[in-house]
C-alpha cells in the first residue's frame, strides 16, 4: 500500500469511528472540501503534513495517533 492510500483509508476510518461525514470533517478541521476530496480521490499525489496536522487538531488526536495504525506498517514507495 502507498502512503497516500493509507492516509485516505485512515481519514475515512476516523470519520466512520466518529460517525461524521467528510463534509463535517472539513468544517471541524477548517479545511476546504476540495483539499480533502483531492486526498481521497488522489488528485494530488499525497497529503501535506500540515493538512494531516489540521485533521488531527480538528479530531482532537495527536499526530502520532493518526499514524499509529497498521495501515502504516508496510508502505511501498510512491
Amino acid at each position: 500500500m502507498y502512503l497516500a492510500d493509507a492516509i485516505e483509508k485512515r481519514i475515512q476510518s476516523l470519520c466512520a469511528e466518529r460517525n461524521i461525514t467528510i463534509n463535517k470533517l472539513c468544517t471541524i478541521c477548517g479545511i476546504t472540501q476540495s483539499t480533502i476530496n483531492n486526498l481521497i480521490h488522489r488528485k494530488k499525489q499525497s497529503a501535506t503534513i500540515l493538512t494531516v496536522m489540521r485533521i488531527c487538531r480538528g479530531l482532537n488526536i495527536k499526530i502520532k495517533d493518526f499514524f499509529d495504525d497498521p495501515l502504516f506498517d508496510d508502505l511501498d514507495d510512491d
